[in-house]
């Protein structure tokens, strides 16, 4: 963890115009990197995600033997291992990466040696149980700490599993799929609410077969990857910081080039067109089975509206919860959420955070075991913002800073790099003040 943290004054704007082309996905950068980093050849990425997340994916994959260099023209080219990695001597640093644990605890299960997967003091506090029921059921040999990292893993032969996630996670599925990719048989992941799908087009991209059902997904193992070339799309997280912008000011006009519109991460556009949002999406086009369009986005003229994301809805947008809740105040009706429980062993509890910033901002807010209530037609005042030493809630308390009356400090500011090392470069170009 920082010792020092930066803080970041933002000032209110009067309007946000312009157009961004965005960092590479995040979730897509992850799995591109250790897939290529597993398959046969050598893969080429361009616009692969800046953000220290995917390094700690490359830096694992790296120590395990495969080869990584970034290129002049910011390409990333990853050499694969072809499927056998070596084990590395030391401990396997995933940073503040929950998706690297979890990810590459399936990949290395079912390989051959001892491995130990280690990351910062936020990581060491996050659960991965959730993924040692499934590979233990497998007959993985896993060991945690009071149910935490360090994870360490001694790589054996595992058996097919058919397996239901009790809490609806993409990293548990894929962390079962990659476990199964290298297992004789049919594994199987069965989820209630679908999860966002990227792991199982990535792995279809590097040559492998997958079936799909409505509510599951089965590999049939062992199967080869082999080495692609790909451009990875905008990441819409991040866009959702820009477009939440952009929804707060009338006469706002925002274009955001080439982001990912994959419809299992979508369902921000969908709530921002309820609460009255103009979204245009100019081109589209399909690369990897990954769609990938130009959006433009305009405010209504006469303000927000209201909506209430709960259920199904509340697990697919779990990391734009908390930029949709500084906005809420701004809303006529305010924004309601529930079933988003996940939010408290997020990075931080986002829930709390998001409730202690709002009211320090002079904002009305109830806050709930699973959500928050966040009324509508509220002014807001500039304030210190805790940022609890996380990038979203750095990001969404900025945004919401900008409709604020007063400057606003946000402490930490620099936790944003974690995800979007560009951020506020970013949000200073297209705020007008």
């Amino acid at each position: 963890m920082h010792t020092a943290t930066q803080d970041r004054i933002i000032r209110p704007a009067r309007n946000v115009l312009g157009s961004l082309r965005l960092p590479g996905d995040k979730s897509i950068s992850h799995r591109y990197g250790m897939l290529a980093a597993f398959a046969e050849g050598t893969s080429r990425f361009t616009n692969f995600s800046t953000g220290a997340d995917c390094a700690s994916t490359l830096a694992c994959m790296e120590a395990l033997g495969a080869k990584v260099a970034q290129l002049e023209d910011g390409s990333v080219m990853v050499t694969g291992v072809g499927g056998r990695v070596t084990p590395a001597d030391q401990a396997l640093d995933c940073g503040n990466s929950g998706s690297t644990m979890r990810m590459i605890s399936g990949l290395l299960a079912p390989q051959q040696g001892r491995f130990t997967l280690t990351g910062d003091a936020s990581l060491s506090l996050r659960p991965m149980e959730r993924i040692r029921k499934p590979l233990q059921a497998m007959g993985a040999r896993i060991t945690l700490t009071d149910g935490h990292a360090p994870v360490i893993i001694e790589g054996n032969p595992l058996q097919p599993i058919d397996f239901t996630t009790p809490v609806p996670s993409a990293q548990v599925k894929t962390c079962v799929l990659l476990a199964g990719l290298q297992t004789a048989g049919t594994t199987t992941v069965r989820e209630a609410v679908r999860t966002r799908d990227h792991s199982e087009l990535a792995l279809r991209a590097f040559g492998a077969h997958l079936t799909r059902t409505v509510d599951s997904v089965s590999i049939a193992g062992p199967q080869p990857l082999h080495a692609i070339d790909a451009a990875v799309p905008g990441d819409i997280s991040s866009a959702a910081f820009f477009l939440c912008a952009a929804a707060l000011f009338p006469g706002s006009s925002l274009v955001l080039d080439a982001i990912g519109l994959n419809p299992t991460r979508a369902s921000l556009l969908d709530v921002l067109t309820v609460l009255g949002v103009h979204i245009a999406v100019i081109e589209i086009e399909e690369k990897h089975a990954e769609l990938i369009g130009t959006v433009q986005v305009t405010a209504p003229e006469h303000g927000l509206r209201s909506t209430e994301i709960s259920g199904a809805l509340a697990a697919q947008l779990i990391d734009e919860l908390p930029v949709l809740a500084a906005i809420a105040p701004y809303t006529s009706g305010g924004i309601r959420i529930r079933d988003a429980k996940e939010l408290r062993v997020k990075e931080s509890d986002r829930i709390a955070l998001v409730a202690a910033n709002l009211r320090a901002m002079g904002a009305e807010v109830m806050e709930f075991d699973d959500g928050l209530d966040v009324p509508g037609g509220q002014t807001l005042h500039g304030a210190v913002i805790d940022s609890g030493g996380d990038h979203r809630i750095a990001m969404a308390f900025s945004v919401a800073a900008l409709r604020a009356e007063g400057d606003t400090l946000i402490q930490g500011a620099d936790s944003a790099a974690i995800s979007f090392p560009e951020f506020f470069d970013l949000l200073d170009q297209v705020a007008e003040r």
